[in-house]
């Protein structure tokens, strides 16, 4: 198949296009150009919000399947749906599981769990996505397949509840500096590997009983945030840290737009019932633990000690609310 990446080169996307073109598919990806392009993908250049630059990477690939990791509001995938039209196969959105409505009341999610975000205009914003693209399927069979991940990270990441991106949390661990965390830390999270996301994915391309339907990939592993925090500070040779523990409503003092981020996200405990993934595409099975994963990143980033590189805001995010935590 000739498959577009609309965004193949973020934190997600770089192993989904590598395993799809691992799988023999010829990978096009559409971007600004501002990270360099794997040799083998189609290079297509252009300004995703310009319809002609949009329709001149569908004229010039000839796309069978459109994967699109950067719809983040209903004119985004309107766009997508008035170039490509029925001219492809399939259209994969990438939304998110936090359209799930929180606070959750029952676990584990499902893809028919109740959506309804108060809390994040990210959210609200996706799942309008998703709707305005259930409404064209049904009345014009724009061909197309909902993906939900949650906290999904690659080498490149270390995940934490402040910002993945980037090494500042595990700095402030390897310097001793507090971190926070909230709650009492014994909320559930579920962290997804990359690398496990990409198989499932690629497990849906070109699949027509998923053309109209919904689907979150995700571990079934889920920790603790203590348990995160201790295999991370285990993975960074860290024996000893300073955790506090942050009520959610001295957070919401503090750092009121903050406190809302982890109420739509991270401060609800995220656990996935990953049937409907694993009945789609046989043998599909998230295959890598938080421990495997978490020594990976951290020996990417020892590797180059220029990749360890800190988020200013995220750092005084850290600094702010442990500071005034008491």
């Amino acid at each position: 198949m000739r498959i577009l990446f609309i965004g193949g080169t973020g934190n997600i996307s770089t192993d989904c296009a590598a395993v799809l073109a691992g799988r023999g598919h010829n990978v096009g990806v559409f971007s600004r150009g501002h990270h360099a392009i794997p040799a083998g993908y189609a290079d297509l250049r252009g300004d995703r919000h310009d319809s002609d630059d949009l329709r001149a990477a569908a004229d010039t690939f000839a796309p069978d399947v459109v994967i699109n990791f950067l719809g983040f509001v209903p004119e985004d995938v309107a766009r997508d749906a008035k170039v490509f039209g029925t001219a492809i196969t399939q259209y994969i959105f990438i939304s998110s599981a936090t359209v799930y409505a929180k606070p959750h009341t029952a676990l584990p999610l499902t893809e028919t769990s109740p959506v309804g975000n108060p809390f994040t205009a990210y959210a609200q914003k996706k799942q309008a996505c998703e709707e305005w693209l259930r409404e064209r399927a049904e009345t014009d069979d724009f061909p197309v397949t909902i993906v939900r991940p949650s906290h999904t990270y690659s080498p490149h990441w270390i995940p934490n509840p402040v910002s993945s991106a980037g090494f500042t949390f595990a700095a402030r661990l390897r310097q001793g500096k507090p971190v926070f965390v909230h709650g009492n830390g014994e909320s559930l999270w579920t962290l997804t590997a990359t690398s496990d996301f990409a198989a499932g994915l690629a497990g849906l391309a070109g699949l027509k009983s998923a053309i109209g339907d919904t689907y979150h990939i995700t571990s079934d592993e889920a920790l603790t945030w203590n348990q995160i925090y201790a295999e991370t500070a285990a993975a960074l040779g860290v024996e000893e840290t300073t955790v506090i523990k942050v009520p959610l409503e001295r957070i919401a003092e503090i750092d009121p737009d903050y406190a809302l981020q982890l109420k739509g996200d991270k401060a609800e405990s995220g656990v996935f019932d990953n049937t409907k993934i694993k009945q789609a595409v046989p043998g599909f099975e998230c295959r890598k633990s938080f421990r495997e994963g978490i020594r990976e990143a951290v020996a990417w980033f020892d590797a180059d000690p220029a990749r360890q590189t800190i988020n200013p805001d995220a750092d005084a995010t850290f600094d702010r609310i442990t500071s005034k935590a008491h």
